[in-house]
């Protein structure tokens, strides 16, 4: 059971301590606190943790502060989209961008990066095209030990300080060790904070539930999970669920791919299906990413990539943002550079997502208007 209390409810309040009171004395059932500080407003929930069947809406409704009651139904206590009464936001803001299931964010950039000129050239590009996020890898984790693993911190003040000249306002960037935290912040406030980051967790580390647990105590850099690539979507729900239950509710869920030859000649099986399936299930927004899916830069007979084909699936699924590789010369990249997107085609694959959407938003109404004739 979620108890959500009334906005700016301050923890000093007379009330607030009468609630937590009655709370204390419930027996069999301990409770947790989450606060969402804003800039305006400080929303809190009290999770109920216990055999909170005898527990009735009604009789909770009415305790001291409590504005909502939601009865939680789904295994995903915090991320979950309950049956009864839950009409919690889906969505945050960060450094002023929205991540929504209602919204659409596309993150073009270089899988890693491998020099301060790659860098340049992908954000500047992107400014050309209006956009304001990006992908850049600076921590690779590599199948093989002698693969390029990043350059890790050592490129964290030129890309940070780029993003600034550019305009970007979020970047993508994978981290593996809790240690990648602390240098990430630390580049940021060296360099006078001139983007935002959002801490990635790669398909490798999705049931790495220590690394989850530290990333969630901080609150401050949102977090985009990637599925797990060989288990199941319910495992990979729970992963993100750790992050929310340690506090970071500012969760994206990515669909990358499955691993298993089912999916050749395609480098992961494409499993955007799905996309509906997490925003049904959760509150989280849904991200695609279709290079690590497809993994070449193959053609269908009818001239598009398969990369435009997938992203168009996911999107016109619903999906709320885009992760994709994009290269100034593909051939020099240091990761995945047979996968990567060329820079003139950046016109053209943002032309390609708007279609998408465009016809995502016409199905939404068609929906719509469907339910109110039935």
């Amino acid at each position: 059971m979620i108890l959500v209390l009334e906005p700016n409810t301050s923890p000093e309040s007379t009330d607030y301590k009468i609630l937590i009171g009655q709370l204390d004395r419930l027996p069999g059932i301990k409770h947790r606190v989450h606060r969402e500080v804003g800039t305006e407003v400080t929303l809190t929930e009290i999770y109920l943790i216990g055999n909170t069947g005898a527990l009735t809406v009604e009789q909770m409704q009415v305790l001291p502060c409590v504005e909502k009651v939601v009865r939680v139904s789904e295994a995903y206590r915090v991320l979950g989209r309950h049956k009864q009464g839950d009409d919690r936001p889906s969505s945050f803001e960060y450094n002023g961008v929205r991540f929504g299931q209602d919204s659409l964010q596309v993150f073009a950039g270089l899988c890693a990066v491998d020099s301060p000129e790659s860098v340049e050239g992908m954000m500047k590009a992107l400014k050309s095209h209006g956009q304001v996020c990006t992908r850049m890898g600076a921590y690779k984790p590599r199948t093989s030990p002698y693969a390029f693993q990043g350059f890790g911190a050592k490129c964290l003040p030129y890309v940070f300080e780029l993003a600034g000249k550019y305009g970007i306002r979020v970047i993508a960037m994978e981290i593996t060790h809790e240690s990648h935290v602390d240098e990430i912040r630390e580049a940021l406030h060296e360099t006078g904070n001139p983007t935002g980051v959002m801490l990635q967790i790669g398909t490798r580390n999705t049931q790495n539930f220590e690394l989850l647990k530290l990333v969630g105590r901080q609150q401050e850099l949102p977090v985009l999970i990637k599925r797990g690539f060989g288990i199941t979507l319910d495992e990979s729900l729970n992963a993100a669920e750790y992050l929310a239950t340690e506090g970071n509710r500012k969760v994206v869920f990515c669909l990358r791919g499955m691993k298993t030859n089912m999916g050749d000649p395609h480098r992961n099986f494409v499993d955007f299906s799905h996309v509906p399936v997490v925003k049904r299930l959760t509150r989280m927004p849904v991200c695609i990413d279709p290079s690590h899916s497809v993994g070449t830069r193959a053609a269908a007979p009818d001239g598009l990539l398969d990369i435009f084909h997938v992203v168009a699936q996911g999107v016109i699924a619903g999906a709320n943002m885009v992760l994709v590789d994009f290269h100034p010369t593909p051939a020099q990249a240091l990761v995945d550079g047979p996968q990567a997107l060329l820079l003139s085609e950046l016109p053209y694959f943002l032309d390609d997502v708007a279609l998408a959407r465009e016809t995502y938003v016409k199905r939404t109404e068609l929906a719509r208007r469907m339910k109110a004739a039935a």
